[in-house]
Order: C-alpha cells, then structure tokens, then sequence
C-alpha cells in the first residue's frame, strides 16, 4: 500500500455552515455525521471533516486541483457569492487570479478565515 492522506480536522465554529459553504462552491455534497465530524469528500476520496470549537481559529490553508472547465465553474460560483478572491496568499492582489506553471489560480476564504485555492496545475509543473 502506498501512503495517502485519508482525511484532515478542519475546525470551524459552525461545521454545518463551513463545510455546506465548501460543498458548494466546489460542487460536492456533504456526508453525514460521523461522530463529531461532519465530512465533504473530495473526488480522490480525502475528507475534510468539520468540527466544531468554540474557541480561536488559527486559520489553515486547502488547495484543490481542478480541471480547467472546472475552475471556470467554481469561479463562477465565487464571483455570483461575491466573495472576495485574491491571485496570492498574501491577498496583496485582490480581484486577480493568477496563472502559475501555465495555468490559473484564485485564493479565497472560507467563513473562519481558513485560505482555500483553486489551481489548475500543480505547483511546479512549468507552462
């Protein structure tokens, strides 16, 4: 067996609010509970499992490599919520995407805080 990441803790203060904002814009479903955990499976089988805290947030960063048609359908999402997205982690670059190794990128942010990207082409593919 090769090793995979199976799932992660994602850490939110309303898990249910957070991972359906996830689903949506990403086009996925949310799972059912699983103890403390409410899951989005990614389509290469990784969860993300919201949990919730009450207490301070250190925000976390998720990248998601999609395919060109579907970036341009999850932007769309992100533009028609009007949510604000930057071309940079830094967020030095707002209203931007970026097109690193030949292909396109946005960063934006989740309800608490957490940095999520959308990229077409793993970092350091060239292009």
């Amino acid at each position: 067996m090769t090793v995979q990441l199976n799932h992660t803790i994602v850490v939110a203060h309303d898990k249910r609010a957070s991972a359906r904002f996830l689903a949506d814009l990403l086009g996925l479903e949310v799972s059912p509970p699983y103890g403390p955990f409410l899951p989005v499976e990614i389509p290469n089988g990784v969860t993300l499992d919201y949990m919730d805290t009450p207490g301070a947030i250190t925000p976390q960063h998720y990248a998601f490599l999609v395919s060109e048609e579907e970036f341009d359908v999850i932007f769309g999402r992100i533009q028609e919520a009007g949510l604000t997205y930057w071309a940079d982690p830094f967020h030095s670059r707002p209203g931007e995407i970026n097109h690193n190794d030949g292909g396109r990128g946005a960063y934006f942010d989740d309800p608490d805080g957490h940095r999520l990207e959308i990229i077409t082409r793993p970092y350091g593919s060239g292009g």
